[in-house]
């Protein structure tokens, strides 16, 4: 089981559709971010892409000597950027931060955004340009190896003798995640990802897709990973998590919402149809599944549910995911900060045993909390696994 965490770079406050509570997002916050995750086990976090967020690779790159383990996971955007141009990167990144690169293949889902980008592309257009940019930029990764060259001609993008002259730690090149919900990014997927990421719905819709998805690739002979995205509010109380989860849309009023609905419904991502259906646009039917709670997605784009509740109650959802073939988790929470750490000291000793492992615990510094009275380490109790383990 791998957990992420998330860097804000659109923003970050403790109250949605307000500046209330908002605070500043500058590289000195999104530094402690990426330390704190890093410190506390996190495999890595997700940096997010668009118009509303600052660029996430030269985010990412500047995160690099202020971390030692923690993997970066970066849009890889079709269209905007050139095949042989985004290998490079890749390959230069991966060898900086000595293996630590992941990419998540971005093909957009704002037409309106897009041609402010310089891509005049609708949906289907857009998922032909991606298949061959991933074909063309695998390519050269792999390649590099072995200092071949790569030629290709398409109906959408050609190349004549790309050559990368210095490859990527990992090989044969970085892996590629995506998290697109249409057909045609379903066959993008099944052909050529290594990671399918899919949107924080309830297990069983989120268990419909990864059987299709799963009997998709296998029908060519590959097999995949799959993710999920996903906020979390977790209390050491249910109660206390739900009302956590009313006061970060406490100032949420009408007009927001519908602002924010009416402008994704310009959008022509099948996700973020998928996550505006959930809710309608009302408060009074957020929790769409068992502590499945839709209230970010009345103003947030991409991502927009959150489990809700206790450790234990989490835990137990975060299991009902497992089972279902989730093996990474990419979770976030307001504020980001202080989020990532109560989750850590909430959930993580919940984990398998393999997960806490990874965890950053030296024995003279803890974690044991506060001396007592100078003299006394307080005693540990230990924590029961909920989450089973997987090989």
């Amino acid at each position: 089981m791998n957990i992420f965490w998330f860097i804000p770079t659109h923003g970050d406050s403790r109250y949605l559709g307000t500046s209330k509570g908002a605070r500043q997002v500058d590289h000195a916050y999104m530094k402690q971010i990426a330390v704190a995750v890093d410190n506390l086990g996190y495999d890595g976090v997700l940096i997010p892409t668009g118009r509303s967020c600052e660029d996430p690779w030269i985010t990412a790159a500047s995160l690099i000597d202020a971390t030692r383990q923690l993997k970066f996971l970066v849009a890889l955007r079709p269209g905007i950027t050139t095949p042989a141009l985004a290998a490079r990167m890749a390959a230069t990144f991966d060898r900086l931060s000595n293996g630590r690169i992941l990419l998540n293949l971005v093909t957009g889902g704002d037409e309106q955004e897009l041609k402010g980008d310089g891509l005049y592309e609708d949906h289907s257009t857009r998922y032909q340009t991606a298949s061959e940019y991933v074909k063309i930029w695998r390519e050269i990764l792999t390649r590099s190896h072995t200092g071949e060259s790569f030629t290709f001609h398409g109906e959408r993008l050609s190349v004549d003798d790309a050559k990368l002259l210095y490859p990527p730690v990992q090989q044969p090149h970085p892996p590629l995640w995506f998290g697109g919900s249409s057909e045609a990014a379903t066959e993008l997927a099944a052909e050529q990802v290594d990671t399918s990421l899919t949107w924080g719905e309830s297990p069983a819709a989120v268990k419909e897709k990864i059987q299709y998805l799963r009997a998709k690739a296998a029908a060519i002979g590959r097999t995949l990973n799959y993710g999920i995205r996903l906020h979390v509010i977790v209390r050491e109380t249910n109660e206390q998590a739900w009302a956590a989860a009313d006061e970060l849309i406490q100032y949420l009023d009408d007009a927001t919402i519908a602002a924010a609905q009416k402008k994704f419904e310009q959008m022509d991502s099948v996700g973020k149809q998928c996550m505006a259906e959930l809710h309608g646009g009302r408060k009074d039917q957020l929790e769409v599944s068992p502590n499945l709670w839709a209230g970010i997605g009345l103003v947030r784009g991409g991502a927009g549910t959150a489990l809700v509740g206790d450790p234990e109650t989490v835990a137990a959802r975060i299991q009902e995911y497992a089972d279902l073939g989730i093996d990474t988790f990419i979770f976030s929470g307001y504020p980001h900060l202080e989020e990532s750490i109560r989750f850590a000291e909430l959930v993580f000793p919940l984990l398998p045993l393999k997960t806490r492992k990874k965890l950053a615990q030296p024995h003279l510094t803890g974690p044991f909390g506060e001396i007592i009275a100078n003299n006394y380490v307080p005693e540990t109790t230990e924590a029961k696994n909920l989450v089973k383990e997987t090989a």
